[in-house]
């Protein structure tokens, strides 16, 4: 087998060994998540990934080794989109705090194979058709003004064609039971209200991975190099939910740092046929846009709170 195989499974193995640890031994019991437990787990996985990424640049040398922690950097960034999303997800639905987690893991499970399925189609594309990257291009700059211009995120189940045609192939009870997806009262299967919970966070996924996938696909066309990237960012998101969702509103600003960040990939994109912007001038400009985006959701809440205290 050549090396690049070994590579790819090599991944693999840790990914499942993770997820099997993960559900087997940490979370076999469904509990709520404390921001002490949450924390420990983003840092964990922001550790793997560094990790990993001095793995890469010791044995694919410098360039690849940036491009990943730039794609990582990109991804991640953008998955912090995706909690407003899911916050607001469990809110509409009423989720038991303690069985949140078990609807995040299944998530990024299904998230994981959809993200390969739309990594390997578009660098496909990219490959036979190379005038595609224009389109990936502007796609990314509408999102990014988009984004930008868009009011408060709002949640309408009843407008995903997924759950209208679910809820007519099979009938959804209407409690839920503890942590169970399926329940089978009478000897009649049915959904539970956590199983349209986990299929409204897949197809929320579908609508993300059209942006953040192109992304990354502006940093490099590397297979290996973009699913990782992206499969360290999802698998740390759910550590990164339950450590940031009691904060979130505080970053009022964040999400114009990540239009930002669409909006240049974006034109790097565009530019990609007369000019090649450089992986490290693209990490240092996503860097700088989002600690801007950051430290000014700061100053805008310290300057609220003075003014609350003031009144």
């Amino acid at each position: 087998m050549t090396p690049q195989l070994w590579m790819w499974i090599g991944f693999g193995v840790f990914v499942l060994s993770m997820l099997a640890l993960d559900l087997g031994v940490f979370h076999r019991k469904s509990h709520t998540v404390g921001l002490k437990e949450a924390l420990t787990w983003s840092a964990a996985w922001v550790a793997l990934a560094g990790l990993f990424n001095a793995g890469i640049w010791h044995w694919r040398g410098h360039d690849k080794g940036l491009e990943f922690l730039t794609s990582y950097l990109v991804e991640l960034s953008l998955s912090v989109d995706n909690l407003f999303v899911f916050l607001l997800i469990f809110a509409y639905f009423k989720v038991p705090a303690q069985y949140q987690h078990k609807v995040l893991f299944w998530g990024i499970i299904g998230a994981l194979a959809m993200r390969a399925v739309f990594i390997a189609a578009g660098i496909a594309l990219m490959h036979k058709f190379h005038w595609i990257i224009y389109i990936f291009g502007a796609v990314l700059v509408v999102s990014g003004l988009k984004m930008a211009f868009e009011k408060d995120k709002e949640v309408h189940p009843e407008k995903n064609p997924v759950l209208r045609l679910f809820r007519c192939l099979m009938p959804v009870s209407a409690d839920y039971d503890e942590d169970r997806f399926f329940v089978k009262p009478n000897n009649r299967r049915m959904a539970t209200p956590l199983f349209i919970v986990l299929l409204m966070l897949e197809t929320t996924d579908l609508v993300f991975a059209a942006d953040s996938v192109p992304a990354v696909l502006a940093i490099t066309t590397d297979p290996f190099i973009v699913y990782t990237s992206n499969v360290f960012a999802i698998l740390g998101l759910r550590s990164m939910y339950f450590a940031l969702a009691g904060v979130m509103k505080l970053f009022a600003y964040l999400h114009y740092g990540l239009a930002a960040v669409l909006v240049f990939v974006g034109a790097k994109m565009l530019s990609a046929g007369f000019y090649r912007i450089p992986t490290l001038t693209s990490l240092l400009v996503i860097v700088g846009l989002l600690l801007t985006a950051v430290l000014a959701s700061l100053f805008h809440a310290a300057a609220q709170r003075r003014t609350i205290t003031a009144g």
